[in-house]
């Protein structure tokens, strides 16, 4: 099989893409510095970084959008990179949704069935299989504009779909819907991604949403990879300081090394000493500490070095702000319970968790 004959081929499996080295220049400005990075088969790949990250830039090289300046890029075993994109064979999501208005939902899932040569009695046959997989079964004879937002982008999702293509591209698809409909997506794209085995590869910029869907998140930093993990090993073991404010919420604080050994390391924080096995560092040096507010926990004391300077209640947990003893703010995240919330003005000793404490020197995790 050649490389135009990618389009004809339909899978109900997917495939593993690879980036080799893969890198993007507008004149003078690299958009992705080469980009080595493997994709696992019937993985959910998510692509999260901020505005100008190379996220995007990536996925459209992957599309075929946009040529790289260097490096392949492969579905299965096949280059793709020269591949035109109607016959790279993956389904694409946008956010603008991009469906034809003057075509009904049938006729708009339809369509890549019929650039591909399926008669008109398969066409209506895979039709009705993708309206069930996304609960349209009864809007197939309505047009674009008589629908919702959040059926629309089901019926974009039911046309990339439709012809069982091995990748599945989105970009952003979610990010015009309000809160209630995003999260109901989410649920719905994370389910037809199981069903169906399909590889998908999302970009986004919301930390929430790649945390929920993801196998893994390829966190992109000035088109550079920053790392690449499973959800909750970014955010429990992130390897340098930009993953750690960009993955939820962290109080960042400045330790001065007290004592250093081997695999041990005293610390002096907010007026207390706290020991992390952690590599050995310059005693007097500095070391940057990363703290999950849900992780810290305090207990009033009148002889504390720490003060409660503001307590909000957001309904599944209390958010308190403390002020430590060299005036430093500490948030602190508390489940909601019956107790009485510890009110402003109360003085409190803070119990540092060393276990869920990560150092970092120079912005890269020392553990």
């Amino acid at each position: 099989m050649g490389a135009g004959d990618i389009g004809t081929t339909r899978s109900r499996a997917g495939s593993p893409v690879r980036f080799a080295g893969v890198s993007k220049s507008f004149g003078s400005f690299v958009a992705v510095h080469p980009l080595v990075l493997d994709v696992k088969e019937g993985e959910f790949m998510s692509f999260l970084g901020p505005s100008g990250s190379g996220k995007t830039t990536t996925l459209m090289m992957l599309a075929g959008f946009e040529e790289p300046t260097d490096g392949r890029i492969y579905i299965g075993h096949q280059d793709i990179t020269a591949v035109p994109p109607a016959r790279r064979n993956v389904g694409m999501v946008f956010q603008s949704y991009a469906l034809f208005p003057h075509m009904t939902v049938e006729q708009n899932i339809a369509f890549p069935l019929r650039m591909r040569g399926l008669s008109k009695a398969e066409q209506m046959r895979e039709v009705g299989r993708v309206l069930e997989i996304v609960g349209l079964e009864r809007f197939g004879r309505r047009f674009p504009g008589q629908l919702s937002g959040g059926q629309q982008q089901r019926v974009a999702l039911a046309r990339a779909i439709v012809f069982q293509p091995p990748v599945l591209l989105m970009d952003e698809p979610l990010s015009a819907l309000d809160k209630y409909l995003r999260s109901h997506l989410q649920s719905e794209i994370r389910r037809i991604h199981r069903d169906l085995g399909i590889t998908v590869v999302y970009v986004t910029h919301d930390q929430d949403e790649a945390m929920t869907m993801s196998d893994r998140i390829c966190v992109m930093r000035d088109g550079r990879i920053a790392q690449v993990d499973a959800p909750e090993a970014l955010y429990s073991r992130p390897q340098d300081e930009f993953v750690v404010g960009f993955l939820g919420e962290s109080n960042m604080l400045d330790a001065v090394v007290a004592f250093s050994a081997e695999r041990t390391l005293q610390l002096e924080i907010g007026g207390d000493r706290i020991v992390l096995p952690v590599a050995r560092q310059p005693a007097g040096g500095r070391v940057r500490l990363s703290v999950r507010p849900e992780h810290v926990a305090f207990h009033p004391d009148p002889a504390g070095g720490a003060t409660v300077a503001d307590v909000t209640y957001v309904g599944d947990h209390r958010r308190y702000d403390l002020r430590l003893a060299d005036g430093r703010m500490l948030i602190v995240k508390a489940q909601s319970t019956g107790a009485e919330p510890v009110p402003p003005g109360a003085r409190v000793t803070v119990d540092w968790p060393a276990a869920q404490i990560r150092a970092f020197s120079e912005g890269k995790a020392l553990q």
